[in-house]
């Protein structure tokens, strides 16, 4: 009996893992994340971090950003891989759906403008991968 317990307790985390792991930016990191405005085809939020600041792991579908100043970053995503990044204000970026784990490794604070893609346009660069 105890085994049958293990075992459907196995199934149902096999189960829920990606969406445990795939969760809303806005929705587990609030401190991080809003929302600016939304329809049907994009979600616009608005990212900051303050120096040295660390995220929770969590997804977008595909994204455009907006830096609105100059940072270094590492996203770590859910393999353990890590991969750094250094941005100046301006630097605008495309990039398909992902789930990572951001931090801010400057000394200064970091803003951008999140562009989530929503609707076929989203769905189509993700196949395209």
């Amino acid at each position: 009996m105890q085994m049958r317990i293990v075992m459907l307790a196995a199934l149902v985390y096999c189960g829920y893992s990606p969406v445990l792991q795939a969760q809303d930016a806005v929705k587990v990191d609030a401190k991080h994340y809003s929302v600016v405005s939304e329809n049907a085809q994009v979600r616009i939020l608005k990212v900051h971090y303050g120096a040295h600041e660390k995220s929770i792991m969590h997804s977008h579908p595909a994204t455009v950003a907006v830096f609105l100043s100059d940072g270094k970053g590492k996203f770590t995503f859910p393999d353990g891989k890590s991969q750094d990044f250094a941005v100046k204000a301006g630097d605008a970026m495309y990039a398909a759906a992902a789930t990572h784990l951001p931090e801010n490794t400057g000394d200064q604070p970091l803003d951008l403008i999140v562009i989530e893609l929503k609707g076929k346009s989203a769905k189509a660069a993700k196949a395209a991968k």
